[in-house]
């Protein structure tokens, strides 16, 4: 991997970065393909309103652009994209002037096995529940504990995914991934006003079921009604969309609404 602090090569941080003590920042993750970031200009405005909440300098979205535009991307790869607030002293108080981090890392897709994206892969339910916090719903910060404990929950190979609900019951999304279920050819997935991260697929999918005549719900639902689902998918940015066969003790099939949209998503891709 190829990392690079504020547009030089490095690959040490300030022990007193407020990132490392008090995930006080944002990340992204970008698949490369075909020597291009995909998605990017929305990875770019996630990023912004993440900024903008965090009360960021608003400079720091341009001077990672511009780190970003520096860069000879691969032909097919990662690129993880980092801001903290940078180096300070003890204590909650944001520092007068932020000397902000920014960190860019390149390196090699992950090995999926056993082609997930056509066979399709196995998920759980956790016990682990999202807390409620409106003002970070959404955004992708630093603090990603709830996702840890989350995941700690199977070591099981064959289970390449959990699903998580807020602390009310509702569900909100997987672990890695945002959560789409089809019943009677309509596509639902969760809101995410309250907890989780508004995936930068996810919204995309959103936009591409609609233009292809899909019907897409988004609202709070309880883990029953999957129950009734006759398709499921997850996806992200670097997975794109594995179907769901297995949730649990229930099978599923890999329907046409989730073959269409894989389908919609790569011609998107090659654009």
């Amino acid at each position: 991997m190829k990392t690079w602090l504020n547009g030089q090569p490095a690959n040490q941080l300030d022990l007193s970065d407020r990132g490392l003590s008090y995930g006080d920042g944002l990340f992204e993750t970008v698949q490369i393909r075909d020597g291009r970031a995909l998605l990017l200009e929305q990875h770019w405005a996630r990023l912004q309103s993440g900024l903008a909440r965090l009360k960021f300098p608003a400079s720091s979205l341009a001077l990672l652009q511009q780190d970003v535009a520096a860069l000879t991307l691969p032909d097919s790869g990662v690129l993880k994209l980092t801001l903290t607030r940078g180096p300070g002293g003890r204590g909650y108080r944001l520092p007068d002037i932020a000397q902000v981090s920014r960190i860019v890392a390149l390196g090699p897709l992950p090995d999926f096995a056993g082609q997930p994206a056509e066979q399709g892969v196995r998920v759980r339910l956790c016990d682990t529940r999202l807390g409620l916090n409106p003002l970070l719903a959404g955004i992708k910060h630093l603090n990603r504990l709830e996702q840890v404990l989350a995941r700690a929950e199977w070591q099981d190979a064959a289970i390449a995914e959990g699903l998580v609900c807020d602390l009310e019951g509702y569900l909100a999304e997987g672990t890695m991934s945002n959560l789409f279920w089809v019943v009677e050819g309509v596509l639902y997935t969760p809101v995410l006003d309250r907890c989780g991260v508004a995936g930068i697929v996810r919204s995309h999918l959103i936009e591409v079921a609609r233009q292809a005549a899909i019907r897409v719900n988004e609202g709070r639902y309880l883990p029953t009604v999957l129950h009734q689902a006759s398709e499921m998918f997850i996806c992200n940015s670097l997975i794109d969309i594995w179907p769901v066969i297995q949730l649990d003790q229930q099978s599923l099939e890999i329907g046409s609404v989730t073959r269409q949209l894989q389908q919609l998503l790569q011609q998107e891709y090659q654009l």
